[in-house]
């Protein structure tokens, strides 16, 4: 690894690692607290599910995380830390499968990637930098605009198309994203273009119409090609909790999602919310990211996150 991007690996992890800091603090600080006696029992215990619990982790990883250390240290001392290492490695195992890279099949000219998530999620700005590393592994790459209801979201996208220098497929705002879609398809078709990939709207507010819309669009797109889209990736805002939880199961219902990405891990306290959406959900992680630039989207892994969630080095 050149020094360079062993400075630019330092700095992403060094943003995760503080965007986790509010999550780690809480959850490192009220570990303490319950284990200043250094003895487990039940009201120990009982205390620890509910800290887990209100750290966005969920109730099956909380109960897991208590079961096993009742199982191995039940009435017995430990300290903070053991109770740490033991989150620590609960969570690893629950994201380690999950924990899966985005592989674009060289079966299918394009590879077609429908892009979902509210809006404010960080999805137009994750299909810039999706497009920039696509570009990188020396793939040729198309957006689409299918985000018709928002002159800004049309906008977004053509900044990213211009600066990666890839075509964009744009209509007028309001203009029927389904139509896009197919137009798009037969542009990348004709262009011979490796992946194309189309940007949707996302109101949770009004969930039959994002239903409804969703479900055209994949249905013109199954039109062009019966095995598409080749990927569904959910866009999720670490900061928005649980409340990514709930957009996890509508998207999932609506688009069958294939896997996720998750962005704003710099700057919340609720990164826990990831190990309760890969055990209730079971969808690849393919990414997670840490800020605005190209390079702040990069590879989940499992144990290193898992680290920085408990507070641990």
């Amino acid at each position: 690894m050149t020094e360079e991007n062993a400075g630019k690996k330092k700095g992403w992890f060094g943003r995760l690692k503080d965007g986790l800091k509010r999550s780690s603090s809480a959850l490192s600080g009220g570990i303490s607290d319950i284990f200043i006696k250094k003895k487990l029992d039940t009201a120990t215990l009982e205390q620890l599910e509910d800290l887990l619990i209100m750290s966005d982790l969920g109730q099956a990883v909380s109960r897991a995380v208590c079961e096993r250390l009742s199982k191995n240290r039940f009435d017995k001392e430990i300290s903070s830390h053991e109770v740490q290492m033991a989150l620590a490695a609960e969570v690893a195992d629950m994201l380690r499968p999950v924990a899966k890279p985005l592989e674009i099949g060289a079966d299918h000219t394009p590879h077609i990637i429908l892009m979902v998530g509210v809006n404010g999620s960080g999805k137009t700005t994750t299909i810039g930098k999706l497009a920039k590393k696509f570009q990188n592994d020396g793939k040729s790459v198309m957006l689409a605009a299918g985000d018709t209801f928002r002159a800004a979201a049309i906008e977004q996208l053509q900044v990213w198309g211009a600066r990666n220098n890839v075509p964009v497929i744009t209509s007028k705002v309001g203009a029927d994203a389904a139509g896009l879609a197919y137009d798009a398809i037969q542009r990348a078709r004709a262009a011979n273009t490796d992946v194309l990939m189309i940007d949707t709207a996302g109101r949770l507010q009004n969930k039959s119409h994002l239903m409804e819309e969703l479900a055209k669009i994949i249905r013109v797109i199954k039109k062009q090609d019966s095995t598409a889209p080749h990927s569904t990736l959910l866009v999720l805002d670490a900061t928005t909790g649980q409340n990514a939880l709930i957009q996890a199961q509508v998207f999932q219902e609506v688009a069958h999602v294939s896997g996720l990405i998750m962005t704003k891990l710099d700057g919340t306290a609720k990164g826990g919310v990831l190990a309760a959406i890969a055990e209730k959900f079971g969808l690849p992680i393919h990414a997670i990211g840490v800020g605005e630039a190209v390079d702040d989207l990069q590879a989940f892994d499992p144990d290193e996150f898992s680290k920085m969630l408990v507070g641990l080095e």
